[in-house]
C-alpha cells in the first residue's frame, strides 16, 4: 500500500492534471472561469474572497518552503525550535484564516438564492474537498509533530525528503511512510483536490493575465463633440476615421 501511495499515486495525480489542463483548455476555454457570481451578492464576498486568497498564497509560500528547502538550509537560518514556532504559529494563523475566508465563501453561497441556485453539485463537491485539505492540514500541523509513543515527529526529515525525492524520479517511499497519520491523510485528500482541480472553477487559479502588460491600448473617441442631448436623427455618424477628407470638411 505505501508503495501505491507514495510512488504511483503522486505521478497519477500529476498526470491527470496536467492532462486534465491541456484537455479543458483545448475543448473548453469558454468553460475556463471562475463564473463569478459577485452581481447576485458583493457586500459578504468583498471580505471573504480577499481573506481566503491572501490567506492561501501565504499557506503555499509555507509549503514551498517547508517542501523544497532542506532542512540543512533552513537551520543554518533559523534554530529547529524558532523555525517549528514559526510553522506552527504563522502557518496555523495562515490556515485558520483559510478556513474563515472558504467558511464565509461557503455560508455565502448557501444562504443567497440567486448564489446557492448558481452552485452545481461540481462546486459542492469541490467545496467539501478544497475545505477538508484545509482542514486536515491544520489538524497535522497541530497534532502532527509526535508520534504515537510520543517521539518527536519533523515533517523536514520525512515528508520533504519524499516529496523532493519525487521531483528526480526516485521516490523515497520509506521517508514518507516513515510519517504520521495526520500528515498521509492531508497529502491523500491534497492528491484528490489537485486531480479535480482541472475540471472545477478551481482552474482558474492557472490562469495568469500577462497579455495585459503587452497588449495595445484602448482607444476611446468622443461623438464630434455633439451635445448629447441633440436629437438622434440630426447626428452624423461619429464612426468616420480621423484624418479623412469627410471628417477634416466637418472639422
Amino acid at each position: 500500500m505505501d508503495a501505491v501511495l507514495w510512488g504511483v499515486l503522486p505521478y497519477v495525480t500529476a498526470a491527470v492534471l496536467i492532462g486534465g489542463l491541456v484537455w479543458r483548455y483545448k475543448y473548453d476555454q469558454f468553460g475556463w472561469t471562475t463564473r463569478s457570481t459577485q452581481l447576485y451578492e458583493s457586500k459578504l464576498l468583498r471580505i471573504a474572497s480577499p481573506l481566503f486568497h491572501y490567506a492561501l498564497f501565504g499557506v503555499l509560500a509555507g509549503h514551498l518552503v517547508g517542501l523544497f528547502i532542506p532542512k540543512a538550509w533552513t537551520n543554518v537560518v533559523v534554530s529547529p525550535d524558532t523555525y517549528h514556532a514559526i510553522a506552527l504559529y504563522v502557518g496555523g494563523l495562515a490556515g485558520l484564516a483559510t478556513l474563515v475566508g472558504i467558511a464565509m465563501l461557503i455560508y455565502r453561497r448557501r444562504t443567497t438564492g440567486p448564489v446557492f441556485m448558481a452552485t452545481t453539485a461540481n462546486d459542492k463537491f469541490m467545496y467539501v474537498v478544497l475545505a477538508g485539505a484545509i482542514i486536515l492540514g491544520i489538524f497535522a500541523t497541530a497534532t502532527g509533530g509526535s508520534y504515537p509513543d510520543g517521539h518527536h515527529h519533523d515533517y523536514r526529515d520525512t515528508v520533504s525528503v519524499w516529496f523532493r525525492s519525487l521531483l528526480i524520479f526516485q521516490p523515497n517511499i520509506e521517508a514518507m511512510a516513515a510519517s504520521t497519520w495526520q500528515f498521509k491523510l492531508h497529502i491523500v485528500v491534497a492528491f484528490g483536490l489537485f486531480m479535480i482541480l482541472p475540471f472545477t472553477r478551481l482552474v482558474h487559479a492557472f490562469t495568469v493575465p500577462l497579455h495585459y502588460l503587452f497588449r495595445p491600448y484602448v482607444v476611446y473617441r468622443t461623438r464630434d463633440g455633439l451635445p448629447a442631448n441633440k436629437p438622434f436623427g440630426n447626428r452624423k455618424s461619429g464612426w468616420a476615421p480621423v484624418g479623412t477628407p469627410d471628417r477634416q470638411r466637418r472639422g
